[in-house]
């Protein structure tokens, strides 16, 4: 049970506090994102600073704290540092500040901080997955007529895992890395389709234009995204929240694509209960017919 203690003055929970940050931080202004980036690189230290003493540390001003402090959910900057520093009392440092992949790192450090990043990710992706809007999603997916993925790039990835899965248990998906595919097929959508963009900023265009075109369609439209203040969540009925840093080193990082592959194994296994008896008999036969071609001389061959 959650800890009213964390949640006081609004706010999103403790455990997810640094990952909500960095998710919205391409949605805010640029005053906003100079105070953002404090709490990512030291949530301790504004923790401790007073609202002066923070304005004169990020060069902003303190009308500009508390706004950030707001469009991160909380009452004001005082309820912001009461969560600070509870999620620093929790948690480790090291933990709220993963450290950064630097040129000179040896293979050692490379190993511990990208590990560290893949968990974190599934960590902080779980805590802000629930049974509620899990459960919307499925139930969306599993009386869908079609199904539309949308993704370019390491979303892309993650776009054609979701349909040749969907496609195994027998339901009519297909994944859309091409812009122009993406628009075509997005238009021809209707009441009873669904429609899931996966975009790890949530302003990629060649998801955004599609996903907007199905929802305009009548289809019921699904976003996966770290930043739920995106434009892709705004256009979306249902709106699964992703956790994953992307890094110089890192730029279609497995920090951002892991998580985004959880959100979708979840989705997955919900619709296969529902849909149990028929998702068994497809999972059967398409399991058969692999096994078929690859025994037989052309698999071979």
């Amino acid at each position: 049970m959650e800890d009213e203690n964390t949640r006081q003055g609004g706010g999103p929970p403790v455990e997810t506090l640094v990952a909500t940050v960095r998710g919205v931080l391409p949605s805010l202004t640029p005053a906003a994102q100079t105070v953002a980036r404090l709490i990512l690189d030291d949530p301790a230290m504004v923790a401790r600073s007073t609202i002066t003493e923070l304005s004169a540390a990020s060069g902003t001003s303190e009308a500009t704290i508390v706004r950030t402090a707001r469009v991160l959910g909380f009452a004001g900057y005082p309820q912001l540092r009461l969560a600070l520093a509870a999620a620093s009392a929790t948690r480790p440092a090291e933990r709220l500040v993963p450290g950064d992949l630097a040129p000179g790192d040896p293979l050692s450090d490379v190993i511990r901080k990208v590990s560290r990043a893949e968990a974190e990710a599934i960590d902080d992706t779980v805590a802000q997955l629930t049974a509620e809007r899990l459960g919307l999603v499925v139930e969306a997916i599993a009386g869908a007529r079609r199904v539309d993925v949308y993704g370019v790039g390491a979303s892309g990835l993650v776009a054609a895992d979701m349909a040749q899965k969907l496609l195994r248990i027998g339901m009519s998906s297909n994944a859309f890395a091409d812009a122009h595919l993406a628009l075509t097929s997005s238009v021809l959508l209707r009441a009873g389709d669904v429609a899931v963009g996966i975009s790890t900023s949530g302003e990629t265009p060649d998801v955004l234009g599609p996903l907007r075109n199905a929802h305009e369609a009548g289809a019921v439209t699904i976003a996966i995204t770290n930043n739920p203040r995106s434009s892709l969540a705004k256009v979306a009925d249902h709106v699964l929240i992703s956790a994953g840093r992307e890094t110089a080193f890192r730029p279609g990082a497995l920090a951002s694509r892991i998580s985004q592959l959880l959100v979708v194994d979840c989705v997955f296994v919900g619709i296969a209960q529902r849909t149990f008896d028929s998702s068994e008999q497809a999972l059967q036969a398409t399991r058969a017919a692999v096994s078929d071609f690859l025994h037989s001389g052309r698999g071979r061959a």
